[in-house]
Parts: structure tokens; C-alpha cells; sequence
């Protein structure tokens, strides 16, 4: 039924045609059923298994290499090979990418987890009027116009308009679904808002929340996807998860990294057509695939295999440090999306709060001498734990509060009025709660006055075990006084009584809305004397003023106590006993900050990341808590900086896209306005990270670049996000903030250091074909290279150490390049070298050694003709391991300096040491070990086509690979010091190309 919360009971009776003192007949109730469904939340389609595994070979650097392994495979079977040895190269790309698929699954299996967890919240049963009967009915069977029984502790099954309150009120949390800090209230009447939330719509209650005080009847007006909570799950369906800037730049890179792979292949073949028919070949066609396993090998030669299994382990390293912090990721490339985050939506109960609600400040008339004087205390903690004190005006601790008559007294009425519970989780190690926030905040408070009569008491009360401590003052009032009789809360008089006996003394304790409770009161206690004097005129416009500031100003939730001695014996209260009362306090409660939040958000400033609170709670609430968090000064007044969803959607297009430019608080939201905020956020090229813990978080979590779930907050909302905090702190979001601003520098690092290595081995191989010599590398010499020599230092590099003025500087821009400008053309210059330095190596070892042919090189560039013609060598030196093991080693060792010379990107090997990041340096030695290995070992040698090298040739592999150091000195000292910066004449975009940032 469709606004059901704007219609009178009457109506949305009589639309459903449902009688309700009887309920639905057995025949409305399967024609409802046809009509509306059934009240589960429909089971989603996942994608198969086979599904998620070929997505992830869904790239077109992949998929070159799969080509080039398949085609490497037949031909070295047209060559004569057996399959064993013809499936070894190939054998080794098909590992590397089916390791990196496996990561890519386990991420997409578990994203689809929230979506299951989501029925987690749906209850079981519901009582149920049929047929005149009530019954206990699966939730699942409900249907529009059933009529539902809810009491204290019941989940609500479906959502249902309000019929009948059949106690004096009816409280709800709904915290899951709006984020309100406390229960609200339900009542009958329909409601005439416009544009109304959740939050207005008090005659309704909502599928998955749950009632904390009060019975009452509705009939049901939604079920299943028809509710609000299958509003979240169809949400959460339409919600595709976010590409991460990195992976984005990788995937532009790796286009554009294809497009140069299939040109230079195309060319050298099409160079070579002219050496097809050479007789070395055996005829035009083996020609022209001889070449074409050169292509194949410079295709192997340019795509970093290893480059995404790197990604992963550096991310994951990050991981285990952010862990330490308390951030437990759940997404590893969210961790590099923290790096260029702009904006941090933050949920306001639980994040920048505690979700504890605490008595903080307390009002009393202290003496009637020179006038009435009103006393305020101030009352520190904020947790569920029974820790805190009580200062006074000055700021001054009361050592022992309870020995103030107006401290003393209050803390009784606290204890007995009281219908809550506090105990202590050993599991979990912390104290939790039982009922309403306001009625917990109380005992809190009584716990803090402490006990009379004892000098001793605050340092006695600590030697108590935790479990003791947990109630130990509530139990000692409880157990001096009898309860005899209550007058429960109602909304008409907005208090609640209980009479108690004690030592033939019969007292009745008062507490409820302030306004209500003066009115009632003929007399005041006194805090420097305990006497009771008359209650002025004078006096209450005092407390009422009191009381305007803490409501108004200060935002506090009030309330007032108060006491009246009864005749004894008395066995009953009346309404009429809730009058002349004496007035004993005032009391104002808060959901408190957080103590770490002001220096968190302060630090957010400073990194250039703009924080908005998000809350369903009302404007002026939320405006308060920014005020006493104290890192919004600056803003002076909130106009223009604070708006509600609804005033929000008003805005015309213009406005509302200053408006989000500007906008520090959102309030009074419900879970559309929070994923609505989220893309509207997106749509200005911001990334945006979203913190929450409810059920309601749950789609904005999703849709966001990265979502932030609270440890202690729902299954769903963690399920639904790319991080978890485990201590639910929102300066936890800060330091991951920074590690993953030092996380990406690092992977940028390697990411820089694997590409100038593979254009090494491309230069090597393209100069080798046109300048006509024997191939220097055979592919499965060039994957060795790319994957444990690129491998193992790159990793390392990921150990760089954070910078200090991290969290200085603004966020990186999404479309900044990985690779670009002048960068580009260092590193094109050092690949060059690379590669000029291994073919130097392989005619080195022809032309110059002394052990070697020494062959003229113009013999050496025509040794495809040698078995045509007469010469003085054999042909088979051209088929010696020695040349190609030279041009490898010089390859694997210059590629080693050349990880040293990414310790930093533009820093001196003189300023950052080798020894600065130790990892990087074992992962080198490692790596020579591991390349001394297949050199002088016979299996690994046979394998890998190499050969041991003597002295001689080690001290020239050593000469040709130590220069990549000074080059790149030389070009650090220009980045440095003469700012230059190279220019290409087409535009970098042609380069690089980027992606306009879009909503997926």
C-alpha cells in the first residue's frame, strides 16, 4: 500500500478489507498471497563458478599471453619437439595467470556474502490474528492485511502500520535502518510531512528492527522486497562494485602496452620477411615461423607477467601493517584507493560517537543563602564501563560525590526508577547493555556518585572484579530498598514512578521529561545542607532556564528527578500520588565523541580530505556534536555547511552541486540519501570513502570507492565493505589513510621498476632482430627474468619506508599516471641501456673474448647463410649456450642495480642507502643465488638453456651492468636540481591514455 503512513487506521482497514477483531479469513489470505508474494527476501542468482573464473582472464594483456603460450606451444611441436618439452614454456604463463585468477574469485565470492547475510535480519515468527485466532505464525507466511501482535523483544517481521497500542507507549530501535542514536517512539496518528524519511514516519515499524518497550497491533503493509529493509538488498543488487584508480591506470597502461607489443611484433616480422628463405631456415614457411617465434618471444618479453601476482603481494603486505592498526581489509585494491581519497563520508552514531549514552552534565539547587544558586556538575566517561568522575563548576573532581545530598539522591532515584541492566562480557571484554539508553545512562550515573559512608569508596569500588563492579552500587540501593508498586511511562503524563520501602520509611522516586516533572513539584532539595525548601517562581524559572540551555544549546536528551515521602504502608500508586514532589536534579544525556575524533579530522584537513558527517538524527543534534568535537571551528556558523537529506534534494541542479563542494553535515538520512550523497560525490570526480555499521550503511558501503565497516557493527554492513575497523574508530581511517598513501608510492615504485626492465628486453630483442645476429634470449630464459628476477625486488620494494610528510600533501589526482612525461623518458632511457647492454654482452662474447671465435662481425651478422658457404669456424658456435647465458646474466644483474636505483624516485643512492630498506637487498642477494643455481646446476641449466660462466665473463657482465647506476644519478641530479622535464610533442594522453571517471 503506498503511503500508508499518510492514511488514518480506518483506511488502510478498509483497503486491505480485513476485520481487525477477527483478522484475515483463510481465503484472504491465499488471495493476498497470489497478489503480494511471499515475506522473504528473494534468493539472487550468483554467477556460476566457471563464470567468475573466465572473468578474471578477461584482459588484454592476459590474453596475449595466453595466445603467445598456445602458439609457442605448436610451434616448437612443428619444430620437432616432444609435448613434455614443448609444454615447459608455456606450462610456466598458464601458472602465473591461473594463481592470479584464484585471488580474483576468493574477492568476487566474498562480496556476494552481504547479500546473504541481509536475511540474518528477518524474524523467524510472528503472532498472528486469523480467523478470529491468535496464533504463532513463520514470518515467512505473512501477508498485506495480516494483523501482528509485537511486544518487548520481538523482531519486527514485516513492515506494519500502527492499529492499536495496547500499553502505554511503544518504543523502537531502529537503529539499523536510520542510525538514530536512540528508540523512537510509535503513535497512531498518520503523519502530513512532505517528502517524508523513515524518521518521520512514526506510525509505522519496520521489518528487522526491534521493539524495546511497550505492546501493540498493526496490520502489515509490506513484505519481502516491499519492505524497507528489501529496499537495502535491491539497493545493494544495483550496486556495481567500483574499479580502483590503480587497477584503472594498469588496465589504460596494459592497452596501451598491447597496442605497442602488437606493432613491434608486426614489425619485426614484416623487416625480416627478406631473411625468410635464408637456407638456415630450410625454406620461406620455416623462415617465417622462426620469426614469428621471435615475435612470440618479444610479445613474452614486453607484458610483466609477474606484474599482477607483485600488485597483489605488495597490497597484501600493506595489509598486515594496516592490521596492526586495527584496519582489517577485506578488498586488497582498496588498500591503494585509500591513497587518493578526497572525501570521507562518516557515519555520526558509533563513528564519530561512541553509541553509548552517558550522563554528562547534572543541575541542582545548592543553596538557598544569598539567594537560590543553581550548582552544575560535569560528569566524565563515555562508555558503558562504570568509570568516570564528577567535577564541579571549576573544574575541581569531587572526591566522594555521594556525601552532596542532591548526588546522593539522585543516585537512588537512578537505581531504583530503572528497569535496565549493565553487565560484563568476558568474551568480549567489555560492558554491555540491556534496555533503554536513557535508563543505562542512569545507572552509569549512579555508579559514578558512588556509596555514602565510606572514605574509601572510589579506590574500594576498583579492587571489585569487573563482573562485580558492573551493577555494584545499583545492587546495594536495590538491596536497601524494597519496590513495592510503579506507575509505568506513558505518553500522556511523559514520567514513570516507584514506590519503595525502607526501614519504615515509604518513599516514592519520580523521573520523566523536565517540563512535566516541575510542574509537579511544590519543593526542591538543597546540595549544601539536604533541607527542602518551597519551590519559587524564581527558582523554577532558574531551572527552567537550566534546562533551555541544556536542550537547546547544548543539545543534551533531559531529564528530571524527584522524590515525595508517602504514608506507610502504602501497597499502590495512583496518578494523583504524582504530585507535590520535591525536585531533586536535572540531568542532561549525550552520545559522547569520541576523545581521538578532533585530531583525526584535524589531520584529515591537513591531507586535504574533506569529512562529512552523515546521521538520521535532526540538524540540530548533529550540529552540536560538531561543535563539540571542536575540528569544525573554522566554519564559525553551519549555514551553508549543514543541510537535511530533504532540504538537500530541494536544492535546484546548481545549487546543489555548490552545495556538495561545501557541505560538512547531512542530516536526517535514510539509506537512498546516503548511496544518492555517495554518487552525486562520485559524479564531481571525487573518491569517496564511506564509514558505517548499520544495515542502512549498507548499500552507500557498496557503492562507495571504498567502503569502512565498524568491527562491532552488523554483518551486513561488513560484508558490504572493503574494510573492517576492528577498535571502531574513526582515527583508525586516518592512519589507514597514510599507509595507504605509502602503500601506493611503493607500488609505484616497482610498477615503474618492472616497466624500464621489460622495455630492456624488448629494446634487447627488437636490436637483436634488426641488427640480424642469433637470438640472445630464448623465451623461457625471458620469463625467467620477468618473474624471479623482476619478481623478488619488486616485492621488496613494497618495504620502502613510509614518508614523514605523508600526510601532508593533497590527495594524488585519480587520472595521475603511473608512468608519464619525463618519467616516461627516464625510464625509456634506462630500458634502452638495458637492452643495449645485454645484446653488447652477446656480441661480446663472439667478436671480443678471448675465449671465445672472435669473429668478424660482419660473420656474425650473416650467420643464418654459414652452412651455404666456406668458412673457418664451425656453424655450430652460433648454437652455443655461452653468448645467451652472458646476455641473460648481464640482463638479471643490471636489472638488480636497477632496483636499487627505486629506493626513491628521485633521492640519491648517497641520501637513501641500499641498507635502508634490508629487504630489498636479501631479496638480491636471494636472487643471484637463485640465478647462480640454473647456471651450475646441470638439470636447471639443460632447462633454462644456459651454461656456466667463467671468471672473465662475470667481470664483464659486472662492467656493462654497473653503469644503469650512474645513468640514473645523472638523471635523479636533473629531476633535482633543473627541473626539467621532458615534453612529448604529441599529448601524454596519446601515451598514456585515460579514462574519463564515470559512474559504473
Amino acid at each position: 500500500m503506498e503511503e500508508a503512513y499518510a492514511r488514518s487506521v480506518s483506511e488502510v482497514i478498509e483497503f486491505f478489507g480485513v476485520d481487525p477483531t477477527k483478522g484475515l479469513t483463510d481465503l484472504q489470505v491465499i488471495q493476498h498471497g497470489r497478489s503480494y508474494g511471499k515475506n522473504v527476501l528473494p534468493q539472487e542468482k550468483s554467477n556460476p563458478f566457471w563464470k567468475l573464473v573466465l572473468k578474471q582472464f578477461d584482459d588484454l594483456l592476459v590474453k596475449i599471453l595466453i595466445a603467445a603460450a598456445f602458439i609457442s606451444f605448436f610451434l616448437a611441436l612443428a619444430n620437432g619437439e616432444t609435448v613434455l618439452s614443448a609444454f615447459i614454456e608455456p606450462s610456466v604463463i598458464l601458472m602465473i595467470l591461473a594463481a592470479n585468477a584464484a585471488v580474483g574469485v576468493i574477492t568476487e565470492t566474498n562480496a556476494e556474502k552481504a547479500l546473504e547475510e541481509l536475511r540474518a535480519y528477518q524474524a523467524d515468527v510472528a503472532t498472528v490474528l486469523r480467523n478470529g485466532c491468535f496464533s504463532i505464525l513463520p514470518a515467512a507466511d505473512l501477508v498485506p492485511g495480516d494483523i501482528v501482535e509485537v511486544s518487548v523483544g520481538c523482531k519486527i517481521p514485516a513492515d506494519m502500520r500502527m492499529i492499536e497500542i495496547l500499553s502505554d507507549h511503544l518504543r523502537v530501535d531502529q537503529a539499523i535502518l536510520t542510525g538514530e542514536s536512540g528508540s523512537v517512539e510509535k503513535e497512531l496518528d498518520g503523519t502530513t510531512a512532505t517528502n517524508a524519511v523513515y524518521q518521520d514516519k512514526t506510525n509505522i515499524v519496520f521489518s528487522g528492527t526491534t521493539v524495546v518497550a511497550g505492546r501493540a497491533r498493526a496490520v502489515v503493509i509490506g513484505v519481502g522486497s516491499n519492505t524497507a529493509m528489501g529496499s537495502i538488498r535491491d539497493s545493494m543488487l544495483l550496486t556495481e562494485d567500483e574499479v580502483t584508480p590503480l587497477k584503472k591506470k594498469l588496465d589504460e597502461f596494459g592497452t596501451f602496452l598491447a597496442k605497442i607489443i602488437a606493432g613491434i611484433c608486426v614489425l619485426v616480422w614484416v623487416v625480416n620477411i627478406g631473411h625468410f628463405s635464408d637456407p638456415t631456415h630450410g625454406g620461406f614457411l620455416r623462415g617465417a615461423i622462426h620469426y614469428f617465434k621471435i615475435a612470440v618471444a618479444l610479445a613474452v618479453a614486453a607484458i610483466p607477467e609477474g606484474l599482477p601476482a607483485v600488485v597483489t603481494t605488495c597490497l597484501a603486505l600493506g595489509t598486515k601493517r594496516m592490521a596492526r592498526l586495527n584496519a582489517i581489509v577485506r578488498s586488497l585494491p582498496s588498500v591503494e584507493t585509500l591513497g587518493c581519497t578526497t572525501v570521507i563520508c562518516s557515519d555520526k552514531t558509533g563513528t564519530l560517537t561512541t553509541n553509548m549514552m552517558s550522563v554528562s552534565k547534572i543541575c541542582v539547587l545548592h543553596s538557598l543563602n544569598n539567594g537560590p544558586v543553581a550548582s552544575e556538575y560535569v560528569v566524565s566517561g563515555t562508555t558503558y564501563a562504570p568509570e568516570g568522575f564528577i567535577y564541579d563548576s571549576l573544574r575541581a573532581q569531587l572526591e566522594i560525590p555521594s556525601q552532596f545530598p542532591c548526588l546522593l539522591h539522585l543516585a537512588m532515584c537512578s537505581a531504583l526508577c530503572n528497569e535496565s541492566v549493565i553487565q560484563y562480557n568476558p568474551d568480549k571484554r567489555i560492558y554491555e547493555k540491556i534496555g533503554e539508553s536513557t535508563e543505562v545512562a542512569l545507572r552509569l550515573l549512579a555508579e559514578k556518585i558512588g556509596l555514602p559512608g565510606f572514605d574509601t569508596m572510589p579506590s574500594a569500588l576498583n579492587m571489585l572484579s569487573k563482573h562485580e563492579r558492573a551493577s555494584y552500587c545499583n545492587r546495594y540501593w536495590e538491596s536497601q530498598f524494597k519496590k513495592v508498586s510503579v506507575l509505568e511511562f506513558s505518553r500522556d503524563r511523559k514520567m514513570m514512578s516507584v514506590l519503595c520501602s525502607r526501614k519504615q520509611m515509604d518513599i516514592m522516586f519520580s523521573k520523566g521529561a523536565p517540563e512535566s516533572i516541575l510542574s509537579r513539584c511544590t519543593n526542591i532539595l538543597c546540595n549544601d545542607d539536604g533541607s527542602t525548601v518551597p519551590l519559587s517562581a524564581h527558582i523554577r524559572a532558574q531551572l527552567e532556564a537550566k534546562y533551555s540551555s541544556f536542550a537547546g544549546k547544548e543539545t543534551l536528551r533531559c531529564l528530571a528527578l524527584a522524590l515525595k515521602r508517602m504514608p506507610m504502608g502504602q501497597q499502590s500508586l495512583s496518578f494523583d500520588d504524582e504530585n507535590e514532589l520535591t525536585f531533586i536534579g536535572l540531568v542532561g544525556m549525550l552520545d559522547p565523541p569520541r576523545d581521538e575524533v578532533r585530531n583525526a579530522i584535524l589531520s584529515c584537513m591537513n591531507a586535504g580530505i574533506r569529512v562529512i558527517v552523515v546521521t538520521g538524527d535532526n540538524k540540530t543534534t548533529a550540529e552540536s556534536l560538531c561543535q563539540k568535537i571542536g575540528a569544525f571551528d573554522h566554519l564559525g556558523d553551519f549555514t551553508g555547511f549543514s543541510y537535511t537529506a530533504s532540504e538537500f534534494e530541494e536544492l535546484p541542479a546548481l545549487q546543489k552541486s555548490v552545495a556538495l563542494q561545501r557541505m560538512t553535515i547531512l542530516s536526517r538520512v535514510e539509506p537512498s540519501h546516503k548511496r544518492m550523497l555517495v554518487e552525486a560525490l562520485q559524479n564531481q570526480n571525487e573518491v569517496v570513502a564511506m564509514t558505517g555499521d548499520g544495515v542502512n550503511d549498507a548499500p552507500a558501503l557498496k557503492k562507495a570507492n571504498i567502503g569502512i565497516a565498524m568491527g562491532s557493527g552488523t554483518a551486513v554492513a561488513k560484508s558490504a565493505s572493503d574494510m573492517v575497523l576492528a577498535d571502531d574508530n574513526f582515527a583508525t581511517v586516518v592512519a589507514a589513510v597514510a599507509e595507504g598513501r605509502a602503500i601506493y608510492n611503493n607500488t609505484k615504485q616497482f610498477i615503474r621498476y618492472m616497466i624500464s626492465s621489460n622495455i630492456g628486453e624488448v629494446v634487447c630483442i627488437f636490436v637483436a632482430a634488426m641488427l640480424g645476429i642469433p637470438d640472445t634470449l630464448v623465451p623461457v630464459q625471458l620469463l625467467w627474468v620477468n618473474l624471479v628476477t623482476d619478481g623478488l625486488p619488486a616485492t621488496a620494494i613494497g618495504f620502502n619506508k613510509q614518508d614523514s610528510d605523508v600526510m601532508k600533501s593533497k590527495p594524488r589526482k585519480v587520472n595521475e599516471a603511473v608512468v608519464s612525461g619525463w618519467l616516461f623518458f627516464r625510464y625509456l632511457v634506462i630500458g634502452a641501456y638495458v637492452g643495449l647492454a645485454t645484446v653488447a654482452g652477446f656480441i661480446w662474447w663472439f667478436v671480443y673474448y678471448d675465449n671465445g671465435p672472435k669473429l668478424p662481425y660482419t660473420e656474425l651478422m650473416n650467420f643464418d647463410s654459414c652452412s651455404t658457404r666456406e668458412t673457418n669456424y664451425p656453424c655450430s658456435i652460433f648454437s652455443d649456450r655461452h653468448p645467451s647465458t652472458v646476455s641473460m646474466t648481464v640482463l638479471v644483474v643490471v636489472e638488480m642495480f636497477n632496483a636499487l636505483n627505486n629506493l626513491s624516485e628521485n633521492q640519491s643512492l648517497l641520501v637513501i642507502p641500499p641498507w635502508s630498506n634490508l629487504w630489498l637487498v636479501a631479496s638480491i642477494i636471494f636472487t643471484m643465488i637463485l640465478h647462480i643455481l640454473i647456471l651450475y646446476v646441470q638439470p636447471l641449466s639443460a632447462l633454462f638453456s644456459v651454461t656456466p660462466l667463467s671468471y672473465a665473463e662475470w667481470t664483464i657482465v659486472l662492467y656493462l651492468s654497473f653503469p644503469v647506476i650512474l645513468i640514473d644519478e645523472i638523471l635523479k641530479f636533473l629531476s633535482r636540481n633543473s627541473g626539467i622535464r621532458f615534453t612529448f610533442r604529441f599529448r601524454r594522453a596519446d601515451l598514456l591514455p585515460k579514462r574519463e571517471i564515470r559512474d559504473k
